[in-house]
């Protein structure tokens, strides 16, 4: 009868040994939150937070709310880094949880874009400042980085196609000094007809990526940028006037007949055409 009383405090022991576990585990676990907010203290919502511990290395993860809050609760005491990220901006911070307590921190963001600075050593590769764009403009978020890094791309393959536009558009001119020629369909007009069409053709590939460039609102047009913009419009209704006039002429020519009429301007027109397409691109291509 003696045995009964001892086995019931022992089971009343181990009971509370093991409610109280649990409870003591609870009391030194911590949380862990704070807010993360832009440059100008703007909250930033669906960052990602990752907390890491220093000593085992485990790591929780967590995002921020519409207003830029985050809690991770249930750490275990020690020595931790928080990082915090939001599109492409990363920060850390090292923070130390104490038992039961309830930690708070503040993390700020800042965007800081790698833009080529200006001017750029190449001589017929413009730089952000040939394109037009201050220093100001040049520092963006991560959008405005990609918009920019677009529009130079286009801009690049612009006036690399522009470069080789020029080859035909020579040849084009010089073949036309033996084009006007009596005889019908002689080799010189057919090559100087085909040069023509091959340089129309490099032309509106040139022109396309030119006009499909993404625009960056409230730049300024400036300096060799805006000799350049100014004489497209002279070689660029040129090269509309050039083909057709050339189109009457040869057809005049076919029929016997003398070059006459606005047929007679295809030379001049062309001429023209060509010294402001020249001076277009030495206008981007050559430093002043």
């Amino acid at each position: 009868m003696s045995s009964i009383p001892v086995r019931l405090v022992l089971g009343v022991v181990i009971i509370f040994v093991l409610v109280q576990l649990p409870l003591h585990a609870q009391d030194s676990a911590a949380t862990l939150s704070g807010t993360v907010t832009d440059a100008s203290g703007k909250p930033l919502p669906n960052a990602k937070i990752s907390v890491k511990a220093l000593t085992s290395g485990q790591s929780s993860e967590a995002q921020t709310d519409s207003e830029g809050h985050f809690s991770i609760p249930n750490l275990a005491t020690g020595d931790y880094e928080i990082l915090a990220s939001s599109d492409g901006a990363t920060v850390s911070q090292k923070v130390v949880v104490t038992a039961g307590g309830s930690q708070s921190v503040r993390l700020t963001l800042t965007q800081q874009a790698n833009l080529p600075s200006a001017p750029s050593p190449s001589k017929t590769e413009p730089s952000l400042e040939d394109l037009g764009f201050s220093a100001s403009e040049s520092q963006a978020n991560a959008r405005q980085q990609a918009l920019l890094d677009k529009r130079t791309h286009m801009l690049k393959i612009h006036q690399r196609m522009g470069l080789i536009t020029t080859v035909p558009m020579i040849a084009s001119v010089v073949t036309s000094l033996n084009a006007g020629g009596k005889s019908e369909g002689t080799a010189s007009r057919d090559l100087h007809v085909a040069l023509g069409a091959l340089t129309g053709d490099l032309y509106g590939i040139t022109a396309y990526y030119a006009i499909r460039a993404p625009r960056i609102a409230g730049t300024e047009t400036k300096g060799p940028i805006k000799v350049h913009k100014i004489l497209a419009w002279i070689h660029g209704p040129g090269m509309i006037a050039t083909p057709i006039l050339g189109a009457m002429a040869f057809s005049q020519k076919n029929n016997g007949e003398k070059v006459h009429g606005i047929a007679s301007a295809h030379g001049p027109v062309a001429i023209v055409t060509a010294g402001a397409f020249g001076a277009a691109l030495l206008a981007v291509s050559v430093k002043f």
